[in-house]
């Protein structure tokens, strides 16, 4: 067990760091003060490493974090590490984008879609 979590710890930093500092990895201990808690809106890509859709949409999750730096968080749960979380929220497919603010689950964009979609969805919550 304790290799295990050494393990999926190793896997979070390297993901982390392929990331670029720009959004953060969440996991079923960290979600809810990372993104329930959270004093701003937050932008919560369930993914998987396996699924090429959410390997496309990475970098535009990346782009939107920094461009809405200060006003929104980005973060990413991988929901073959925290299937708990993905069950709860009732995530059936990947990519899926939520956002989430005050503690509430606010809106739902599920699939590789266009920037325009998820900065519409974004911004009716800013």
């Amino acid at each position: 067990m304790t290799n295990l979590v050494l393990n999926t710890h190793r896997l979070n930093v390297l993901f982390s760091s392929l990331l670029k500092g720009v959004t953060s990895v969440v996991n079923d201990q960290t979600f809810e003060q990372d993104v329930l808690k959270s004093d701003v809106p937050v932008l919560v890509d369930f993914w998987a490493p396996w699924c090429g859709p959410c390997r496309m949409i990475a970098p535009l999750i990346d782009q939107l974090a920094e461009e809405y730096a200060g006003k929104l968080k980005a973060v990413k749960l991988n929901t073959d590490e925290s299937p708990s979380i993905a069950t709860e929220y009732g995530i059936r497919s990947i990519p899926t984008v939520m956002i989430f603010k005050d503690g509430k689950k606010m809106d739902t964009v599920i699939g590789a879609v266009p920037k325009s979609t998820l900065t519409g969805t974004i911004e009716k919550y800013l």
